[in-house]
């Protein structure tokens, strides 16, 4: 193990890496549910997409343990499988099949920025105080991830009534977020748990995050044996806890139904041949592309700051060095590859994902941590039923407290200069109320050139920021069209 992770170098143990490993499989597991069911209204093969999701992320998180050495975890991430679901397959009527397509070129324009350095280049220009922001924008994002699946917000469309020559016509408006009524088991139980992993973590009790995730699960388990209104995943689980082996033989068996589609005849064969179509595809990979691309380097830079992975004056000599010899360079190069490969076994993007946080805040140091979460990933493969016993509201308090935690760097940012204070609110308050990393890193970046020229510090601006800040208002002006 010492010589693979260097635990002592890092400062850890096997059994910290281990419980940080846990924590951090059991704050992403929906993914192995959530995914198949959203990409499902493609038309895929839910059973294909269930054992995709595992596979590429099982091996995303094992190159991101073993090449990179670093406890990040790696899944089909949530935005863009919508994206890829309901703007790709759905606004713009391509099959699934063209879909995966995108998505394995995309991985490839991945790898080649990553080869080339661009990607590592565009985290260094990053300013210190926006890099401040990007980390306390992602600990506010995470929080909200917590509180929405802890159920403690509803979401209601209100009506707009209003008469057009003399008929009245009713539509809905936006959807408006408003405080659940705690009157349910479920939400009960998440803000009993909440109150105890918040004395847990005041008291700075080891494995507190952890700790609390079992418990909670154990009692979820009693109430719902006792007849309680139940977490319909763990009713499930419940109610299907003796599947067999056999049963996921039909499972692997469908992965042939997406493995290697895009690159069938009616993927990669159909989709290039409307030329004048392609204008709209360049337009999809590319936002494919930046989405990807910002939401790992706000991911990295996001918890890096915080846990000081990649802030080591041994990372910034090995990373003067050129080549891949940091951790970051080789976080970076896993994340790509991970891309390319859940698009030939047959899922949307998988990258870096937020709830890595979560491990990395329990102690998670070295890729033993990432290692754990692969294995982990495999092993639910054959026991889903038994993940499944672990409901949301026993993960949600872990993502609302590490984002609390992670909103202490906001401190570090000059507040009473304004010229400071505005591109990271905006860059904070975009990644929550968007739900989306990167659309905060965007209108943060859009706001930082804003605030330096109006200040008459427009020469502060590197001309990579600016290219990039262009490529954000392009992708903005872009999202209005497709």
């Amino acid at each position: 193990m010492e010589k693979v992770f260097h635990l002592k170098k890092y400062g850890t143990k096997p059994s910290t890496e281990i419980i940080a490993g846990l924590t951090t499989f059991f704050a992403m597991a929906y993914i192995i549910f959530v995914n198949p069911a959203m990409l499902a209204q493609t038309g895929m093969p839910s059973g294909a997409v269930f054992l995709a999701t595992i596979i590429a992320s099982a091996v995303g998180t094992l190159i991101m343990g073993l090449y990179a050495n670093v406890p990040y975890a790696t899944a089909p991430w949530m935005g863009l499988n919508a994206f890829f679901t309901f703007v790709v397959c759905g606004s713009l009527g391509y099959s699934w099949q063209e879909g995966l397509a995108m998505v394995f070129i995309c991985g490839l324009v991945n790898v080649f920025v990553t080869v080339t350095k661009l990607r590592v280049t565009i985290v260094k220009a990053i300013p210190k105080s926006f890099q401040y922001a990007i980390g306390g924008g992602v600990g506010l994002f995470v929080a909200y991830v917590g509180i929405k699946n802890a159920g403690f917000l509803t979401f209601t469309s209100d009506p707009w009534t209003y008469e057009i020559f003399g008929e009245t016509i009713v539509t809905w408006g936006s959807i408006v977020p408003s405080l659940a009524t705690f009157n349910t088991p479920w939400v009960l139980l998440a803000l009993f748990w909440l109150f105890l992993m918040s004395v847990l973590v005041i008291r700075w009790t080891k494995g507190a995050v952890f700790i609390s995730i079992m418990i909670t699960t154990f009692v979820s388990i009693i109430l719902a044996c006792f007849g309680w209104e139940t977490n319909s995943a763990v009713q499930e689980a419940i109610q299907n806890w003796a599947v067999t082996l056999p049963s996921f033989r039909s499972i692997f068996a469908e992965l042939g139904a997406t493995f290697g589609a895009a690159f069938w005849p009616e993927g990669m064969g159909s989709l290039f041949k409307d030329v004048s179509a392609l204008p709209v595809i360049l337009m999809s990979i590319f936002s494919l592309c930046l989405w990807d691309t910002f939401d790992t380097i706000g991911t990295f830079i996001g918890t890096g700051r915080r846990s000081g992975i990649f802030d080591t004056p041994e990372e910034k000599k090995l990373a003067a060095l050129g080549g891949f010899h940091s951790r970051m360079d080789r976080a970076l190069v896993a994340d790509s590859v991970a891309t390319s490969i859940g698009a030939i076994l047959g899922t949307s993007n998988t990258t870096t994902y937020v709830e890595s946080v979560a491990g990395i805040e329990a102690g998670g140091r070295t890729g033993m941590t990432s290692v754990v979460v692969a294995l982990l990933f495999l092993l639910s493969a054959f026991l889903t039923p038994i993940f499944g016993f672990v409901p949301m509201q026993a993960t949600a308090p872990a993502l609302i407290l590490v984002g609390i935690m992670m909103m202490g760097i906001f401190t570090k940012i000059k507040r009473d200069e304004i010229s400071e204070a505005v591109p990271a609110f905006f860059t904070a308050i975009m990644m929550a109320l968007c739900y989306n990393i990167s659309y905060g890193i965007g209108a943060g970046f859009v706001f930082y050139c804003l605030s330096k020229v109006v200040t008459g510090k427009a020469k502060d601006i590197s001309i990579l920021i600016w290219v990039v800040t262009g490529l954000f208002i392009l992708n903005f002006f872009v999202l209005t069209l497709i």
